[in-house]
């Protein structure tokens, strides 16, 4: 695996190092040692799937609130999405900075989440699959969102968006 620090602390691109020959590639999505020896939380709890029928469905901006925040590992298995993580440590330089990154089927790249950034990610495909790992169980008290085009963040979607749930449509925009 290959880790490569965001200017966001913590969070991570990870992608597959691939050892290829004339069948393809073989490579590791996975590694507890690996994820420990780079100071990452590896204490998976659950696995998650959320499947997309529709280019430009968004969903987000998630987050859970104290003491069930989570570390997510997330990553496209069908499709493509661009994935958009905020810092909300209010200890952190980066606070309230934001970045995206595409994950696709065809670039096997995934996103290491810290606990305390908020999470979403808009389709750029129809049919897109995409997994999470998470190292807190889902608690429904706890979960929490802000607004997707709060205008203060300055989130930059790639493409609009055409689908969202009205629970998404109507988070909050960022006031603590």
């Amino acid at each position: 695996m290959i880790f490569t620090e965001t200017k966001l602390k913590g969070a991570f691109i990870v992608d597959v190092k691939r050892i290829e020959d004339e069948r393809g590639f073989f490579g590791r999505s996975w590694c507890k040692k690996e994820m420990e020896e780079h100071g990452l939380n590896s204490n998976v709890v659950q696995a998650n799937v959320s499947f997309n029928h529709k280019k430009g469905t968004l969903r987000g901006m998630h987050f859970q609130i104290n003491p069930y925040q989570e570390t997510k590992l997330i990553r496209c298995t069908k499709g493509a999405i661009y994935d958009v993580i905020i810092d909300l440590r209010k200890d952190s330089p980066t606070y309230k900075q934001w970045i995206g990154v595409e994950l696709t089927e065809d670039n096997f790249r995934m996103l290491y989440v810290p606990e305390d950034f908020a999470h979403g990610f808009i389709t750029l495909k129809d049919n897109t699959a995409v997994t999470y790992q998470v190292t807190q169980f889902y608690t429904p008290g706890a979960e929490a969102g802000i607004r997707w085009n709060d205008p203060t963040l300055g989130i930059e979607w790639p493409i609009p968006v055409e689908v969202i749930s009205a629970k998404d449509e109507n988070h909050p925009n960022y006031t603590w």
